[in-house]
């Protein structure tokens, strides 16, 4: 443990073992991007080292190279195309690092610089951005739909051949025999719409299940459907009408129901006491 020779002085356990100083985060980052830097006491057990990539097997310095979260160096050139080369299944959970095989991710809840560093750099490439929870660019999207594109899209008339040379490679055959029931397409119905919008002219016989089976007087049943029909977007009683005279129909509707209140009202006020005037002592009327 010792202070970085920066202007911070932070205490720090990373030692750059080419400049033989101690750095803290933000050195490593800014000042020995390509520099071996790993733990003092592990200079103190071992001070050798490769200042050599060991993917390609040259030297650091000599091309952009990336700093994982471990400390170790690679070129990041070789780094890609090491991960670019693994299988499609692997997980990003599955990216190891080849010196000591820790995750190749940075973990989400780490801040330091060296891994905000290493998100930046991973945020460019498709595998780092899945692994950081990122959408892919527009770019890897169109290779990824250009993967998923079938080679060859057999014709409708192949499709009961089959070839020998295929037979004799595939075990399992399987044969597609046409039957003569109708398609669900050709055997649906699709309603009727006329030029006003209304969707079918068909008028539903049966009620709804809740009234099914329920008693109904024929004058006031009739009275109600004549009235519901008549007021109906989708019934047969209404389309001839235009929608003016409907408003006007229930305009005198209204009107008539107002004045039939009136008259109710007044047949039972004439029989109230407190209406009367001879009943109330506090009036005088002179006969």
């Amino acid at each position: 443990m010792g202070l970085c020779k920066c202007p911070k002085r932070k205490v720090t356990t990373q030692f750059c073992y080419e400049h033989r100083v101690n750095v803290c985060e933000h050195c490593v980052v800014l000042n020995h991007p390509r520099c071996v830097v790993q733990s003092y006491l592990l200079w103190l057990q071992d001070s050798d080292y490769s200042p050599h990539c060991i993917l390609c097997k040259k030297e650091l310095a000599t091309d952009e190279c990336v700093r994982l979260c471990c400390y170790h160096v690679y070129h990041w050139d070789c780094l890609d195309q090491y991960i670019r080369e693994l299988p499609d299944t692997t997980a990003p959970a599955g990216y190891k690092c080849l010196q000591c095989h820790d995750t190749l991710l940075p973990n989400p809840m780490l801040v330091s610089p060296v891994a905000d560093a290493l998100r930046e750099k991973l945020s460019t490439v498709n595998w780092g951005r899945i692994g950081l929870g990122l959408p892919l660019t527009a770019e890897e999207e169109f290779k990824s739909f250009r993967r998923n594109i079938p080679k060859s899209i057999p014709s409708a008339n192949n499709l009961g051949i089959i070839d020998n040379s295929m037979s004799l490679k595939n075990d399992v055959v399987v044969h597609i025999e046409e039957t003569n029931s109708p398609r669900p397409e050709e055997s649906a119905q699709i309603p009727r719409r006329n030029p006003q919008g209304v969707a079918s002219e068909r008028v539903p016989l049966l009620d709804e299940d809740e009234n099914k089976y329920k008693r109904r007087d024929p004058v006031f049943g009739y009275g109600v459907n004549f009235w519901l029909k008549l007021f109906s977007f989708r019934s047969a009683y209404s389309r001839g009408v235009p929608c003016w005279k409907k408003l006007i129909l229930a305009t005198l509707l209204f009107i008539l129901f107002c004045l039939l209140l009136k008259v109710i009202a007044h047949y039972i006020n004439s029989d109230d006491p407190l209406f009367d005037v001879y009943a109330n002592p506090n009036v005088h009327v002179k006969e």
